[in-house]
């Protein structure tokens, strides 16, 4: 795995993050990479994951992309704040039916408050199979 520009701090905020997330783990959302501002996730299919006609659930294919999207933005995030998606816009354009699914998620404009995102999804032979604009709002903690 690559953390790529990252101090040791923010690597462990992402190790840390990552390990605390039961529903990503569940679905087999792996961490792949990561540099300031982007990140690149994985999801292997499996029969679990897919609906009655054979091709993996929207639902299981919004997650990986949520979760590829907030990976990009957790180390960049100060201490004491946290970031909660306001919208998430996904464009389905080819079905993943076998292989390991893979999303690159990166920052298009980082406000004080908002953050913006792009993310695409491609499948096991590297076709485009999903499209996302994401906005995530930077929240302080209580």
């Amino acid at each position: 795995m690559s953390y790529a520009g990252f101090s040791e701090q923010q690597i462990e905020r992402l190790k840390s993050v990552a390990g605390e997330l039961p529903f990503v783990s569940f679905l087999g959302i792996e961490l792949e990479s990561a540099e300031p501002g982007s990140a690149v996730m994985s999801l292997a299919v499996r029969n679990e994951l897919k609906r009655d006609n054979g091709v993996v659930h929207g639902g299981a294919i919004a997650t990986l992309i949520d979760t590829c999207t907030a990976f990009a933005i957790i180390p960049l995030l100060e201490e004491g704040e946290h970031s909660v998606t306001v919208d998430l816009t996904i464009s389905y354009l080819r079905p993943l039916t076998t292989g390991t699914a893979r999303a690159s998620a990166k920052i298009l404009r980082e406000g004080r408050r908002i953050i913006v995102l792009s993310a695409e999804v491609l499948d096991h032979e590297g076709k485009l199979a999903a499209t996302a604009l994401s906005t995530y709002l930077r929240v302080k903690n209580r």
